[in-house]
């Protein structure tokens, strides 16, 4: 029920308490002309007659073909120089107010000012991948562990120029947009996909070297009579000649690679972002170590309370989402009728 109707309700109801006009005005805050008003409705209407009565010259004024110069000219032209349109620009050169022109694109989710991004996979097996790991995700294989790894490389230890100044009542914390560089580091990790747990090490440099350390940390915590399903991307460090020999020397160990420009598909891209915006983006770390402890100090705090991410989409949904963004490509460009 509307705060409108209710209003009403209680002016009658005041009403019928044998309240004056002006009494019931005062009262309920609003002036007398207000509750006689509603009197005089609720006696000839009675109930019905406290809705709102409907509205003349509600028919719509744009005409079909003004919509569509709209639409048409949002879509398939620019403004000379630039590269979109704004409500105010478009406004002035169909003839209409910029009103008109903002309800138009609402109606129709149109938004210029807004740009997505997209990268389409040119991996040949691509729908081979996607079954394999979204396989793993969805049906885990009996006696074995399933986890997700990948390098969060290049992070870097960075001290603000200012003192960040903290959150007050009324405003949020404020950090200074200079920034001095104290170093990088390579954060290797694992996600268990049935738990959320994650393995993780800390390395300064990012090669195969280093990659091999992790894998053997990763075989240390993973109990000896499971098998190991690592779930990866194409990245070069993970099939040099020194990997290629480690994984033979430890046949446990399988490796899912998922599709070149796939990383979505992989589930510790999202423990990594979760990192980043509970601990790094905000933090202030005069050392590399001092970068490297505060990862350290997440990871402990995230495996005291681990929670994995439920995977929902099978394998038959992403490569008919896909192929449906193909087709809608090749519509755009003209290469599909």
């Amino acid at each position: 029920m509307s705060h409108q109707l209710v209003l009403r309700a209680r002016i009658i109801l005041a009403c019928a308490d044998d309240g004056g006009t002006i009494e019931v005005g005062q009262k309920l805050g609003v002036s007398a002309q207000t509750v006689s008003k509603w009197r005089k409705r609720f006696v000839s209407g009675r109930v019905e007659a406290l809705s709102d009565m409907p509205r003349p010259n509600t028919d719509r004024k744009l005409e079909d073909e003004k919509v569509e110069e709209i639409i048409r000219a949002t879509l398939q032209t620019t403004p000379e120089g630039q590269t979109h349109w704004s409500s105010r620009q478009l406004a002035k050169a169909v003839g209409v107010s910029q009103s008109t022109v903002s309800r138009v694109w609402r109606a129709f989710k149109l938004q210029p000012h807004r740009q997505g991004t997209f990268t389409l996979s040119t991996d040949d097996f691509f729908v081979e991948k996607v079954r394999d790991v979204v396989g793993l995700y969805m049906s885990p294989p009996d006696h074995a562990v399933v986890l997700c790894v990948d390098e969060k490389s290049q992070v870097q230890a960075l001290e603000r120029k200012q003192p960040v100044l903290p959150m007050v009542f009324g405003q949020p914390s404020r950090r200074t947009p200079q920034y001095l560089r104290h170093g990088t580091t390579t954060l290797f990790a694992a996600l268990d996909v049935a738990t959320g747990e994650v393995i993780a090490e800390c390395h300064r440099r990012h090669r195969a070297i280093e990659f091999r350390k992790f894998l053997n940390t990763v075989n240390k915590a993973v109990p000896p009579g499971l098998d190991v399903h690592l779930v990866m991307d194409n990245y070069a460090t993970h099939s040099t000649p020194e990997i290629k020999r480690w994984r033979q020397r430890h046949p446990r160990f399988h490796f899912h690679f998922v599709p070149t420009y796939s990383s979505w598909l992989n589930q510790v891209e999202r423990w990594f972002a979760l990192l980043t915006e509970r601990a790094l983006r905000r933090g202030v770390h005069r050392s590399t170590r001092a970068l490297e402890d505060t990862i350290r100090a997440f990871i402990d705090a995230h495996n005291e309370d681990p929670k994995p991410f439920i995977w929902t989409k099978t394998a038959d949904q992403i490569i008919a989402s896909v192929t449906r963004h193909c087709q809608l490509t090749m519509q755009n460009f003209g290469e599909v009728d």
